[in-house]
């Protein structure tokens, strides 16, 4: 029987804690969060100091319920989730639900956090227990409270005066924000045309590139030349001035050295494994945290790296002599820098008893995973080894050599050039290691020939190139972490989150690898700028960051911060909701006049997506709307464009049995109507475009699929035996029926189907899921009435006590 009993959050580190601890030692898991808020309003209380009604997740009770059941058996208790504040509340959570149920009965409860899951630390955590902090705990609450309050009041605004199911967050917004107002910039922006001018020269067979920085005495900037005509004429001069060769003035050898990088935070390794491995943020987690929880690599699991979400830059001094060692033993003792390289953490918050992201052990090496670990986990673990490995490394070291030339005579020359080369000389780290960088092209070696003064250097010719200014170019998931991180907004923990609710919201799209605003996303973060604009400004919602870093840190108290957000916020709700329309808030765009009636066109976003619209409702005549196309947006489309749109329904002609046939597009989708039945049309078609051959190959094969599912027909009675995607099946069109498996549908009589028919329940009464059995196919011409659901009381899952001191879960 174990005497002790260790709690951690996933069941990926049972074994191996338990491997390092030994037979006296159970573990198990909570499997992540255990408890939560309500999810309605008011599970948050201001008037009662913020109590919080919170009640078991159900998908993880019997995992308490498991947690209690071994504690009986156990000495003490050792809580050993996560070292961060979610985990922090996790093991509160854990402790005040034991506490209820009298499951503790006196024993000893002991908190442990451990950085990286092996042998010595676990061990070092068991001797060295603490207890519960408060303040982290107290730190989460109050950022769950928050969200909380947000989500539950400033979502259902966003339902009334735009469409259902939208979501704001305290976090999520303000990130929002930043695509959009990039998105605007770029729209805005007005490229300027300049000119750069180079000469290509030639020395010794040695092609080389120098661009033109002065000209008739004036330094060259990026717009001195801002023509073509301009740009001849000077080229013009250069090449008369220069009569075939360029001479040169000056040379300028100098070293420069490049120092690593510190090693990977959360958000750096999130920017690093975007850009490097084309990693999204969410990806990159779920690999961090396997390689932390462990892995079998060949003696059971063991932990590969420290913990995953940190802002710390700190190396134990311990680990720093390991890398050490590793350096020497593989690329030689001379690119171990004589002192130790230390990092300061730039996050105000960041504990330096945290570590950074680390390998656990670096005498592991990336090639001794290979065909161990998953093809992601390897990836990942080689970066995070490279990057540590390189950060404690001597540094690069390159040649470099800047030579001026002049065209002309070198006391007044009319044109001076600069060549630029360099070499490296000393790799250093960049013998293991390059620093990922956005937008960037590699540095590589840059060659010139022997050059000196007083050379005279054959030219080959002037060349001009146009350019064009650009704007700054969409978010990658990469720079806009890093944005969130220099704003202040969020945490290590919740970025990738943030990432996954705008996309899930579909308030963003990623092409390219960028960020593109939906339209739907345009309009709610323009409604809540204009109307919220103190919660989504970046100063506010930093500042609100470090208010809730101040209270983990012991520095502020929880309680007065929510106080002084909750009274204007509030206010602020209450106003918005009497002063802004619906109309307000979509902003409809006047495209112009419909030529054919007069009648005004124009677009906005509707509740089932955007639509343009001929007319207004205050006119005789009903406006006619239709949907736009998932490619055309509300900000950019035209009057022409949103015309053609109204040209559906198309007549495609007949069938060869004579049934007319046309397309259109309904709520599920483009689709062909052929008499009185439909099939909607593929992925690749276009309503718009499609001719009469392919809706006939289409109506052709939906008659065959008919065909083959019609078993056996009863037409005067309206009763047809039918094949299902779950079975054969019996319908009157009010009612489905299983055919019994013992019986041969093709066998049944008519009174049998009647039968069956009569003991069936009327659609809809079958518990969720039962009319999948039957095989009930979805038609889109019916709609069912909505059914009040019954509301189950259970008095477990009702019970939900009020705590003033704790809450969890995440900025959504």
């Amino acid at each position: 029987m174990s005497k002790y009993l260790i709690i951690v959050e996933s069941p990926a580190k049972e074994k191996t804690i338990e491997k390092y601890l030994g037979k006296d030692f159970k573990v198990l898991a909570t499997y992540g969060h255990i408890r939560d808020l309500i999810s309605k309003d008011g599970a948050v209380d201001p008037a009662e100091g913020f109590s919080m009604s919170y009640q078991i997740i159900d998908r993880n009770k019997k995992h308490v319920d498991a947690i209690a059941k071994a504690l009986k058996k156990a000495d003490a208790l050792y809580l050993a989730t996560d070292p961060d504040r979610e985990g922090e509340a996790i093991s509160w959570h854990l402790y005040e639900l034991l506490k209820e149920r009298n499951a503790l009965n006196g024993k000893p409860v002991y908190r442990v956090v451990f950085h990286e899951i092996t042998k010595n630390a676990v061990r070092e955590a068991i001797e060295n227990p603490r207890e519960l902090d408060f303040n982290l705990i107290n730190a989460q609450q109050a950022r769950r409270a928050l969200d909380h309050l947000v989500g539950f009041n400033l979502s259902p605004l966003l339902w009334k005066k735009i469409r259902p199911k939208l979501s704001a967050g305290r976090v999520q917004s303000p990130a929002l924000r930043l695509i959009v107002e990039r998105e605007k910039e770029i729209d805005a922006f007005n490229p300027r045309e300049y000119w750069t001018v180079a000469a290509s020269l030639s020395k010794e067979q040695q092609d080389f590139t120098a661009r033109l920085t002065e000209y008739n005495g004036e330094k060259i900037e990026q717009f001195s030349i801002t023509g073509q005509q301009q740009a001849g004429a000077v080229e013009a001069a250069l090449t008369a001035a220069a009569d075939g060769r360029l001479s040169v003035l000056q040379v300028d050898r100098k070293q420069r050295k490049r120092n690593p990088a510190p090693p990977f935070t959360t958000s750096t390794l999130q920017q690093d494994a975007s850009r490097k491995l084309g990693f999204g943020a969410q990806r990159t987690m779920r690999a961090a945290q396997k390689l932390y929880e462990g892995l079998d690599i060949g003696d059971g699991q063991v932990g590969l790296i420290t913990y995953m979400r940190t802002d710390s830059v700190n190396l134990a001094s311990e680990a720093i002599e390991g890398l050490r060692a590793v350096i020497s033993e593989k690329y030689g003792k001379d690119q171990v820098p004589g002192q130790v390289r230390l990092y300061k953490t730039k996050s105000k918050n960041a504990q330096e008893a945290h570590e950074a992201i680390r390998p656990a052990n670096p005498e592991v090496l990336p090639e001794h995973l290979a065909g161990k670990v998953e093809d992601d986990q390897l990836k990942l673990y080689r970066l995070i080894w490279q990057r540590t490995l390189a950060c404690q490394m001597v540094h690069a070291v390159y040649d470099t050599l800047a030579v001026d030339l002049v065209a002309g005579n070198s006391a007044s020359p009319v044109g001076r050039f600069r060549a630029n080369g360099s070499v490296l000389v000393q790799p250093g780290f960049l013998a293991v290691y390059h620093e990922g960088r956005e937008n960037s092209v590699d540095e590589q070696d840059r060659l010139l020939p022997p050059l000196a003064e007083g050379d005279v250097v054959k030219l080959l010719e002037i060349i001009r190139d146009q350019h064009f200014t650009e704007p700054k170019p969409r978010y990658s998931e990469a720079s806009l972490v890093k944005e969130l991180e220099e704003y202040g907004i969020g945490r290590p923990s919740t970025y990738a989150s943030i990432i996954s609710t705008l996309q899930r919201r579909e308030y963003v799209e990623i092409d390219r690898r960028r960020f593109f605003p939906t339209d739907i996303g345009k309009i709610v973060s323009d409604f809540l700028t204009a109307h919220f604009e103190q919660y989504v400004d970046y100063d506010f919602t930093a500042n609100m960051e470090d208010d809730l870093d101040a209270i983990s840190r012991g520095e502020k108290q929880w309680v007065p911060l929510l106080e002084s957000f909750w009274a204007p916020f509030k206010k602020r709700i209450a106003e918005k909701e009497e002063s802004v329309s619906r109309a307000d808030a979509l902003k409809k765009r006047v495209l112009g006049t419909d030529p054919k009636s007069g009648r005004e066109v124009s677009v906005r976003m509707g509740r089932y997506g955007p639509f343009a619209q001929i007319g207004t409702r205050e006119e005789e005549d009903k406006p006619k709307f239709a949907g736009l196309r998932k490619e055309q947006s509300l900000d950019t489309i035209g009057l022409e464009d949103a015309l053609e749109l109204f040209k559906l329904p198309r007549d495609l002609g007949e069938t060869p049995e004579g049934e007319p046939m046309s397309v259109s597009i309904g709520r599920f989708g483009p689709y062909v109507r052929y008499g009185g039945k439909f099939v909607s049309l593929k992925k690749d078609d276009d309503p718009y475009t499609i001719e009469h051959e392919r809706a006939l190959e289409l109506v052709r094969d939906k008659k065959e699929y008919d065909a083959n599912r019609l078993i056996q027909d009863f037409p005067d009675h309206g009763i047809q035996i039918l094949n299902g995607r779950w079975g054969p099946y019996i319908t009157d069109k009010t009612k489905n029926a299983r055919v019994p498996k013992d019986r041969d549908p093709k066998a049944l009589t008519l009174g049998e189907c009647q039968a069956l028919l009569a003991e069936a329940p009327a659609r809809g009464a079958r518990k969720k899921g039962a009319a999948k059995k039957t095989g009930e196919e979805k038609t889109p011409a019916k709609k069912k009435p909505k059914k009040k659901k019954k509301k189950k009381k259970k008095a477990a899952k009702r019970k939900a006590a009020k705590k003033k001191t704790a809450t969890d879960q995440g900025d959504d």
